[in-house]
């Protein structure tokens, strides 16, 4: 499982042109699921996400999380952190989970972040248009 989480000032998603999650301060996250996935490292996912500290504290240190300060998750599905560029330009992504695999990995990430956050998210496989003011930047990549 893959995710890039991004510190956001705040973000949105779109589903046919319509607001389907919005979110301010917080984390934009893209998270992609692998062939090889399961619940547990959906779990470890989420765990390791709710603990993750890139926020700032008074001394400019990033040592807060997102419970500290109150932030909130927009969660977008994106099989295409599985592209596979090596040796061709046309992406592979033969290492990307199939939907019916995928989808309930992410719902479980999404139920366990849940628990802890108010987490907005995406449609699952939709054309989505994603908004965001990033923080920083402050990107991470997060691999389980």
């Amino acid at each position: 499982m893959r995710a890039v989480v991004q510190r956001v000032k705040e973000a949105n998603v779109l589903v046919q042109g319509q607001t389907h999650g919005s979110i301010q301060q917080g984390y934009l996250i893209y998270l992609g699921v692998h062939t090889d996935d399961t619940k547990e490292i959906a779990l470890k996912m989420a765990h390791k996400i709710h603990q993750l500290r890139i926020f700032e504290d008074e001394q400019g240190k990033m040592n807060l999380s997102l419970t500290q300060v109150k932030g909130e998750i927009l969660l977008i599905s994106q099989f295409t952190l599985y592209g596979d560029t090596k040796g061709n330009n046309r992406p592979s992504f033969i290492n990307a989970a199939r939907p019916e695999v995928a989808e309930p990995l992410y719902a479980l990430v999404y139920d366990a972040l849940s628990a802890h956050h108010n987490v907005e998210k995406g449609v699952f496989g939709a054309d989505m248009k994603v908004s965001s003011i990033n923080d920083g930047p402050v990107t991470i990549i997060i691999e389980m």
